[in-house]
């Protein structure tokens, strides 16, 4: 048996979700008539309370094109230290849009207002950058999957619309946040501008992500879109997953966490680990021995059958999905016993 916790993004869809991709009603999106396509914009953007959604290839896609429309040139863009937009998106903040990063060291990758408005550039600066986005990452990808306080997230809201600054959420596994917390998509959808899901992780589906944002936002999205060479064609297929696991996929989420939180226990037992972070949704980081390289542990772990990866030195993660089920955890428990 093969135990591949290395991402939630090794899934495969569902005989149930095929069966939606093969009957799914197609068009030609970049002419606007794929029907799945735009149904799928059209249930995202309502789910979220918002104008509308653009369907993308992936999340570093959507997020990139979100610091694209809301910046320009020479803007700096504020963002925890560890997010996914600054570490692994290839340089796009500066590639893309021409803009700079201002890094923040939040708790787990959690910014503060406070520490927001510290890092605001000044309007009458002419030696500085002007800050054009603050982006917040729910789950903290880096953080172990640690989820924000939503009273925090209205306290930087309210910064931004004091100051005029757009807000953007990275909610790549933001349903998994809403899983713990038990809020809505659309409390979510009241306090950022844009905000982006994957559909790939936690959800199950085959590949892609959403913009979701104004209907003017989403029309200056699409360009770039366009431009990145964004565009589908019958991508229908893949909007028909996206449609099946909004419906079915969520409520499930909370299986993956409680598997987490066994594997952390699991570990708890080795004497080669010093550390395990928090575990608060489906992702599981743990601190070797100084003496032990997270490389070999990680290729060890490999040759009994359990596949995960690096994550910093000494650092080893694991993510539950819904293809590790409880079968897997007993296989894993027995391995590593």
């Amino acid at each position: 048996m093969t135990i591949d916790l290395r991402s939630d993004t090794v899934t495969k869809p569902t005989k149930a979700m095929k069966e939606a991709m093969f009957e799914a009603d197609l068009g030609d999106d970049v002419f606007g008539d794929d029907p799945t396509v735009n149904a799928l914009q059209e249930k995202a953007a309502r789910m979220f309370g918002m104008d509308a959604a653009l369907f993308c290839p992936s999340g570093t896609m959507t997020n990139q094109l979100a610091i694209r429309v809301h910046t320009k040139p020479g803007n700096d863009v504020i963002c925890d230290k560890n997010s996914h937009i600054y570490l692994y998106e290839g340089g796009g903040i500066m590639l893309n849009s021409f803009a700079s990063v201002k890094l923040l060291d939040g708790d787990r990758g959690r910014v503060t207002a406070a520490q927001v408005a510290e890092a605001i550039s000044p309007d009458d600066d002419i030696h500085t950058t002007c800050t054009g986005l603050i982006s917040l990452e729910n789950t903290m990808n880096k953080g172990g999957g640690a989820y924000y306080d939503i009273n925090e997230i209205k306290n930087i809201r309210q910064l931004c619309w004091d100051r005029k600054i757009p807000l953007h959420l990275d909610g790549a596994r933001l349903f998994n946040a809403l899983a713990e917390t038990g809020e809505s998509p659309e409390q979510y959808g009241q306090l950022f501008d844009t905000v982006s899901i994957c559909l790939s992780k936690g959800l199950g589906c085959p590949v892609g992500s959403l913009l979701i944002g104004s209907d003017q936002l989403i029309t200056r999205a699409k360009r770039f879109r366009k431009v990145m060479g964004g565009g589908w064609r019958q991508a229908g297929i893949l909007a028909a997953a996206g449609i099946y696991a909004l419906d079915h996929h969520v409520a499930r989420l909370e299986e993956d966490h409680l598997r987490a939180r066994a594997i952390a226990s699991i570990f708890r037992s080795r004497p080669e680990v010093e550390e395990i972070f928090q575990v608060d949704t489906n992702i599981v980081i743990i601190r070797l021995d100084e003496n032990l390289s997270e490389k070999e542990y990680v290729q060890h772990l490999a040759e009994k059958g359990i596949f995960a990866v690096t994550f910093g030195k000494g650092l080893v993660r694991f993510v539950t999905h819904l293809d590790f089920t409880d079968d897997h955890l007993s296989e894993m428990q027995t391995i590593l016993s």
